[in-house]
């Protein structure tokens, strides 16, 4: 019997609320990412119990044990207990009663196997009990054991639910799943007959769901096969993802951590990336990575124009953009010009300089102390 032992299984917050549940004659069963994730080595992030009984009753018990609950998704089943400051999503089980391709009308169910069939991928419909003995009510261990992302019953059923499926399904795939083995060959055919459905998702939401996917450690194989399918030139037209791969190269080897925004800049400029609908500050970071990574400025400059994290980042997009190695000594250089200071103010070039001559000489200036490495003087400068 397979069984996991994890911090956050055992720790006094989570056995708490799963007494809260049980006591009071309810299941208590965790699922989804927390179980996938423990069964996996990897870490987890939220946790999330499904029970059998209504959100009303969950309410109930966990008002008489003391817990703090907050119906965050009522309408849904779900109540939100807040136990020694952790959240627990805990929602009733559902199954589906009418999908439209982006949301789906659901009512409470009675068993585990009616809550587990309305799932996306086997590996996200194993549950486990509180003393941590795994279900498995869909067979799904054997494709997590394989890193084999597979929907549940068939594919095309599963995506014309919810059309967001097809992205999930790639960036499951850059997470959890197995480049090596390939990918199923099922719901690729499924994801590409079904592409007009991509259309109808909240550009939000594709967002979302791409920056998830560009923030995992390789994305590459998956938005390769996501071109493959033709949901790259659907969700992002005139994206380009031949620099992707370098650009995950170069940040392993600098030890970076991944970032899908400089991800998503590796695949094209600003006009690119806003399809999607990102905040102003992610496209504003795509659009100086852009400009810095085909200037010519080193990273030095950078380093002192944009900070040096920025500055990192756009060496190795020029780097993966022409495809030629890196500067050996591109951290270093950032660093010394993020903290460099430029001695020359305005009021130093007065009243000799003023209005627009002002401002140019202050560049003028500003450049050849660039170019000295950031080593001349105040005094050197004004002799100019």
């Amino acid at each position: 019997m397979t069984r996991i032992a994890e911090d956050w299984l055992t720790s006094p917050a989570t056995q708490k609320v799963c007494a809260a549940l049980t006591d009071g004659g309810a299941q208590a069963l965790f699922v989804g990412g927390c179980v996938r994730n423990a069964l996996l080595g990897a870490p987890v992030s939220d946790i999330d119990i499904s029970t059998n009984v209504h959100p009303e009753r969950v309410m109930e018990l966990a008002k008489a044990a003391g817990i703090k609950a907050v119906p965050t998704g009522i309408e849904h089943g779900t109540v939100t207990l807040v136990q020694g400051g952790e959240p627990f999503e805990i929602t009733t089980f559902r199954r589906d009663v009418e999908t439209d391709g982006r949301r789906a009308v659901v009512a409470f169910a009675d068993t585990i196997e009616e809550d587990a069939a309305r799932r996306d991928f086997t590996m996200n419909a194993i549950y486990a009990r509180p003393d941590g003995t795994v279900i498995d009510p869909l067979n799904g261990m054997p494709d997590l054991i394989a890193r084999r992302v597979r929907f549940i019953g068939t594919a095309e059923h599963r995506i014309r639910e919810d059309y967001l499926r097809s992205l999930r399904f790639f960036r499951f795939h850059a997470w959890y799943g197995d480049a090596d083995a390939g990918f199923d060959a099922d719901a690729l055919a499924a994801i590409a007959a079904n592409l007009e459905g991509l259309e109808r998702l909240s550009r939000e939401r594709v967002g979302a769901e791409m920056l998830k996917l560009l923030g995992a450690s390789d994305p590459a194989p998956s938005v390769a096969a996501m071109r493959t399918a033709g949901v790259l030139g659907a969700v992002l037209p005139g994206a380009d993802d031949r620099a992707l791969g370098p650009v995950v190269h170069v940040e392993s080897e600098l030890g970076e951590v991944p970032d899908a925004v400089l991800r998503l800049a590796s695949m094209g400029d600003a006009a690119v990336a806003g399809t999607l609908r990102l905040s102003n500050a992610q496209l504003k970071a795509v659009e100086a990575l852009r400009v810095a990574a085909t200037g010519t400025a080193g990273a030095a400059e950078l380093g002192y124009r944009l900070g040096k994290g920025l500055a990192i980042k756009a060496m190795i997009l020029r780097s993966a953009l022409l495809e030629t190695p890196i500067v050996a000594d591109v951290r270093s250089d950032a660093e010394k010009g993020s903290g460099a200071v430029f001695p020359v103010s305005a009021k130093d070039l007065l009243p000799n300089f003023k209005g627009r001559e002002l401002g140019e000489k202050l560049s003028q200036l500003e450049r050849t102390w660039i170019a000295s490495d950031f080593e001349l003087t105040l005094e050197e400068l004004l002799a100019m």
